[in-house]
């Protein structure tokens, strides 16, 4: 689950870490009114799930109530593109906050090193910018520290980190606890990312977070339900909202339009996992095929998750076959054959010949349960994207 900046800002302050004063606003008019009451310089800034909104014409400043009114006007609704997002995001909502006096821009972050499994702290005293760029012309400017989390956070950690980045002595008593409270958050949350870009020193000597991105995981979403329902309030196009109404994470599904000059769209994909559900992709384009769609169904699916996620793709009508691709590593591949025979029993079902690549324990067993139900089960990946596109054009 990916949180809006406000929602960020939010987690934020309830573990200490400083962020500007503000207000989520959805109209021009709670605009003009926040502003009315508390005159200043505010920015408007809008709210979405996309990187460059800045350049892209999102952030907007405003210095009394009827500039702020013009401004809001002008964003809300606007479909905003950058480089990270050539699709594009409409804005629907916006967070109005305080103008600060910047003095310095530092970024820090928290997130997973899947290569030690540890949490990992990342810092910079070049914020303000993406990091992919600092860590491609300036790879020194960034530090690391890996975190053993059988000990924990400690102050130490958070000073190692302040020296080693050569971060402005103004940060200096602030930045333990800003520390502290991103660990405390990433792991009571059971999140993925952490990230404050950039975390200001104000000419007024006080450090701030100025952006917030966060990304939780799904899966530990049921220790706060108050953040579980932020879901649906989210700004969403319509394919996440229909993953949503499912059981899926925001992010799970996309439908894809067809485009001039690639085959046309005609194979569903269902994938245990985003980088197998890219790869299951790739495999249909490069037998020839369009897909649809992409569905990450995540680990463990139970039938019913599974028959929801194979009707929402099988709702487009220029589906003409179904590729599931289960990769079950310690899984028991029967039992994940009968949940998907099971799942797609009944008359509620679009009927369309379905490939279904299993592997991992099992496997064989479960191959065998699903051609006695009449399915195409497959062993490897790219035997099964070519044999769902064959199956498009009514070859058996």
């Amino acid at each position: 689950m990916k949180l809006i900046e406000y929602q960020g800002k939010d987690l934020f302050r309830r573990v200490g870490i400083p962020t500007p004063n503000g207000v989520f606003a959805t109209s021009a008019a709670d605009v003009k009114s926040f502003i009315e009451k508390n005159p200043g310089s505010w920015v408007l800034k809008s709210q979405v799930m996309m990187g460059g909104r800045g350049k892209a014409g999102g952030i907007k400043f405003a210095d009394d109530a009827a500039q702020g009114e013009t401004l809001a006007k002008e964003l809300i609704g606007k479909h905003l593109v950058s480089i990270q997002n050539p699709e594009g995001e409409t804005v629907k909502s916006l967070l109005v906050e305080e103008k600060t006096n910047i003095e310095s821009e530092a970024y820090i972050a928290i997130t997973v090193d899947r290569d030690t499994r540890t949490p990992v702290f990342i810092c910079s005293a070049k914020g303000g910018m993406d990091v992919e760029e600092v860590a491609e012309h300036d790879p020194d400017a960034i530090v690391k520290y890996w975190v053993d989390p059988a000990i924990g956070f400690s102050p130490y950690i958070a000073r190692s980190l302040f020296f080693a980045a050569k971060l402005p002595a103004g940060y200096g008593k602030t930045f333990p606890k800003i520390c502290a409270g991103l660990y405390d958050l990433f792991m009571d949350y059971g999140a993925n990312l952490l990230e404050i870009n950039p975390l200001v020193l104000t000419k007024e000597g006080t450090v701030i977070a100025a952006d917030a991105k966060v990304d939780l995981d799904d899966n530990a979403l049921w220790k706060h339900p108050d953040v579980q329902a932020w879901n649906k309030a989210a700004p969403s196009d319509e394919d996440q909202e229909a993953a949503l109404a499912i059981g899926l994470g925001m992010f799970n599904y996309k439908k894809f339009a067809d485009e001039a000059g690639e085959p046309p769209k005609e194979v569903g994909t269902i994938a245990n996992g985003a980088g197998l559900g890219m790869g299951t992709m790739d495999a249909v384009k490069n037998a020839g095929g369009g897909a649809s769609n992409f569905l990450d169904i995540g680990g463990g699916a139970q039938a019913e998750l599974v028959k929801k996620s194979y009707n929402l793709v099988t709702s487009d009508p220029r589906v003409k076959s179904m590729f599931i691709n289960i990769f079950g590593g310690i899984t028991r591949g029967d039992q994940v054959a009968l949940g998907i025979v099971e799942a797609l029993k009944g008359d509620d079902v679009r009927k369309v010949p379905l490939v279904i690549r299993l592997t991992g324990t099992n496997a064989e067993e479960g191959r065998k349960i699903l051609a006695d139900a009449g399915f195409f089960p497959v062993e490897t990946m790219d035997e099964g994207a070519a044999k769902a596109v064959a199956l498009t054009k009514g070859a058996k």
